[in-house]
């Protein structure tokens, strides 16, 4: 379920935002006199290693393409050590391997990425009796690498940040022995010292094994089903947008508990949004929404 990973992990950055925050008083105070030197006590250390935990509730489809909706919970994690970052959303786990320069505006990002995709993997979860009718798919892990650059300071105030990365993993158990492509573009700005609040996009292209096994339909699962046989073709599968939001209810971006939300609008479209997965027994609309809670170290 990607999408869902791409909710959770706006959200998780933004909960996070402390990483990137400014200092406690950067924007509530008055400009102050520049030889004034203030207590060392008085100024937070951006640079410090940092962990953020949380978990959050999602409302997401039963499958990408599903007009059946449930609730989810999930773990989710953010964190810079040494200067190496590290983002876990769910099923997906992400380590960046460039080290930050302490003060630096420009982020390179380069690192592996794992994944374990659960697309289908529980009938349980499934309402639509045709798609149990199908069968469930295996769990798929997949590996690969993700690349990536952030500048701080771009349009709302020196502590806004856009990012743009592109990964790539692959099924390394067979499940569907094919790749995945995923561009994203984030964009986050504080506003006050207890706020923040971002946009995202993303896409994902599959090679054809991902979409014959999760969209096609052989004669036999036709004939089980009722859907019509069909033979999906990798290709541009879907995009979605979103906005998110977060709120310190202890401390302030830096540190403490706190409150964060996202929503997304994502479609499934070409041979994918074809399948009579998605076009008979779905739709190509899907909406996804989290809330959590989360506490920065």
């Amino acid at each position: 379920m990607p999408p869902f990973l791409n909710t959770l992990a706006a959200s998780l950055c933004l909960a996070g935002f402390g990483l990137a925050a400014p200092p406690a008083t950067a924007q509530q105070a008055p400009a102050a006199d520049p030889s004034a030197q203030p207590a060392p006590a008085t100024v937070p250390n951006l640079d410090r290693d940092t962990v953020t935990i949380g978990a959050v509730g999602a409302y997401l489809p039963d499958y990408e393409g599903s007009n059946d909706y449930r609730a989810t919970p999930a773990p989710v994690a953010i964190g810079s050590i040494k200067g190496y970052g590290f983002v876990l959303t769910g099923n997906q786990l992400a380590i960046d391997l460039i080290r930050d320069k302490p003060g630096a505006q420009w982020d390179f990002q380069a690192g592996p990425i794992a994944s374990l995709n659960f697309n289908r993997s529980s009938l349980k979860d499934i309402a639509d009796l045709r798609l149990r009718a199908l069968g469930k798919r295996p769990i798929a892990l997949e590996l690969g690498g993700i690349v990536g650059i952030g500048k701080t300071g771009v349009l709302t105030s020196p502590y806004d940040k856009l990012s743009v990365s592109l990964s790539y993993r692959h099924d390394v158990t067979g499940v569907h022995d094919s790749g995945i492509w995923q561009p994203n573009i984030t964009y986050y700005t504080p506003l006050s010292i207890k706020a923040a609040v971002g946009i995202y996009g993303s896409a994902e292209i599959v090679e054809d094994g991902y979409a014959r096994s999760y969209y096609s339909v052989s004669a036999a699962q036709s004939a089980a089903s009722g859907l019509a046989v069909y033979n999906a073709k990798g290709g541009l599968k879907s995009w979605n947008v979103g906005l998110v939001g977060g709120y310190a209810l202890t401390g302030d971006l830096l540190h403490g508990l706190k409150l964060f939300g996202t929503g997304s609008y994502g479609r499934v479209v070409n041979s994918i949004g074809r399948s009579p997965l998605v076009k008979d027994a779905g739709s190509p609309d899907q909406w996804l929404g989290a809330v959590g809670l989360a506490y920065t170290f």
